[in-house]
């Protein structure tokens, strides 16, 4: 590939001169994807035998806040030195975490490598994302954010399943052995054309070089917020909890008060009330869907493969919803509030069927799996719904901005509701009373998305600048 890439104009995003890169670009989306979904599958196992069900929470919390920093500071690094560096060494932080997860001798090892992931998946999401901008032409960019989506489809349907049968016939620590070398392999594809990319991408203007950006200081004050409050909640010392509890609250709302569009925290009718249901979404199913399998596989006492296949009919029911929303909206795109309502009802019941198949042992256990699949398509339509009706409220110039205050809001909600899960299940243990109060909680938080639904109808929402708002 050479400097034609940015130029030439024929071809699609699989012709001779993309087809490597393009390749590239999508298998570590991919394996993206198979880690995530698979390590939710056999977290139950992992959490076992290193003796951390007391902090289960914190398997994908510690993932999603460090999400949230290592994007941040790909997106700076990026636009300031290009995107060679930050394929480089994302990849090798990711590669590290997973290998180190597989090595890890305790839960607090663990963790830590959960983290180190998490940065490196903030960093592989950046520039795949970045890359598209830079290396296709204009005509092949929207083709390629498309195939970037559906690289997460087969990892859905495959990688619960896969990762369970593998932890099962071999060792939970394989799994992630298996995801190191293969994001390591897809570099030679990547890093290559992100430096000539770079040699010759604009560079902005010199001037004083800036220390550390205040978009990385917000972000991270937000993690270390959000993660203090996590804490806190899983401590007895009642002094020890308020104090991490309100300094990580107010730590919080400093930060999304800089990072967010105006209007959010206010839930200003049209875009900024969509990145409150998009947060409302995102905590009702995933913050689920991290108890699906260690309900089914400490109350029901089922093996962690057909737990994964719980999994994958939701992935599966979020597909067929979305394209049902889809064709919908081409006809009517004026009932995107009302999708939005009706999608989220359908969440809520189908997880709250679920959720009481899950915490009560003498109820059969495919009621979950059949649960699932309606709070799955119930979160295709809300999600698809809510996201075409933020973007269409939202001014060109801010789409940028209220596009990643969406991914931001779909990381956190999945950290926070993890976390509370989390706590709740280190207070009760993996208990029948626990996954109620859990499945109760998401499903509380979804009834909020119901009555907030309604605001997203407005043509005239306020602007989605950012700042101390």
């Amino acid at each position: 590939m050479d400097d034609d890439m940015m130029t030439d104009d024929t071809g699609g995003v699989f012709s001779p001169r993309f087809r490597g890169f393009t390749i590239g670009l999508l298998a570590s989306v991919g394996s993206v994807a198979f880690e995530s979904l698979g390590v939710a599958t056999i977290l139950p196992s992992v959490a076992t035998e290193l003796g951390g069900l007391g902090g289960y929470g914190w398997g994908l919390s510690a993932l999603m806040l460090a999400n949230i920093v290592g994007t941040v500071i790909a997106g700076v690094d990026i636009d300031r030195r290009g995107p060679a560096r930050t394929v480089l060494v994302g990849t090798l932080v990711f590669a590290f975490g997973c290998l180190l997860a597989g090595l890890a001798p305790g839960w607090g090892v663990f963790i830590v490598a959960r983290a180190l992931q998490g940065l490196g998946i903030g960093a592989i999401m950046a520039y795949a994302y970045s890359l598209v901008g830079i290396a296709y032409p204009a005509r092949l960019q929207a083709v390629m954010f498309a195939f970037l989506s559906s690289a997460w489809t087969i990892p859905s349907l495959v990688g619960p399943v896969f990762a369970g049968a593998l932890a099962s016939l071999l060792d939970w620590r394989v799994v992630f052995w298996s995801i190191a070398p293969l994001t390591l392999l897809l570099l030679p594809l990547v890093l290559p054309d992100a430096r000539r990319l770079a040699s010759t991408a604009p560079r902005p203007a010199s001037g004083p070089r800036r220390r550390i950006p205040a978009p990385v200081w917000f972000s991270i004050l937000l993690a270390a917020g959000t993660g203090a409050v996590l804490l806190g909640l899983e401590l007895d010392a009642l002094l020890a909890l308020v104090a991490l509890v309100i300094g990580g609250l107010v730590g919080a709302i400093v930060a999304l008060r800089w990072i967010l569009p105006t209007g959010t925290l206010r839930l200003r009718r049209g875009a900024p009330t969509g990145l409150v249901i998009r947060f409302v979404l995102c905590g009702v199913y995933f913050g689920s869907e991290a108890f699906l399998p260690l309900g089914l596989t400490s109350v029901h006492g089922l093996g962690i493969t057909l737990a994964g296949l719980g999994l994958a009919a939701g992935a599966l029911a979020w597909t067929a919803g979305s394209f049902a929303q889809a064709r919908i909206d081409a006809v009517r795109p004026g009932r995107r509030a009302l999708a939005t309502r009706l999608g989220i009802l359908a969440l809520v019941g189908g997880e709250l069927i679920m959720g009481v198949a899950v915490a009560l042992p003498e109820v059969w256990a495919g009621w979950a799996v059949i649960g699932w699949t309606i709070a799955g398509i119930g979160m295709g339509v809300a999600f698809n719904a809510a996201t075409s009706a933020t973007m269409s409220t939202t001014p060109a110039d801010s789409a940028g901005r209220v596009s990643a205050s969406l991914q931001l809001a779909q990381t956190l909600a999945t950290a926070t509701v993890a976390g509370v899960g989390g706590a709740i299940v280190a207070r009760l243990g993996a208990t029948t009373p626990a996954f109620l109060a859990v499945f109760g909680l998401t499903a509380a938080l979804g009834l909020l998305g119901v009555l907030l639904a309604g605001r997203l109808d407005t043509a005239q929402a306020g602007d989605g600048e950012g700042g101390h708002r």
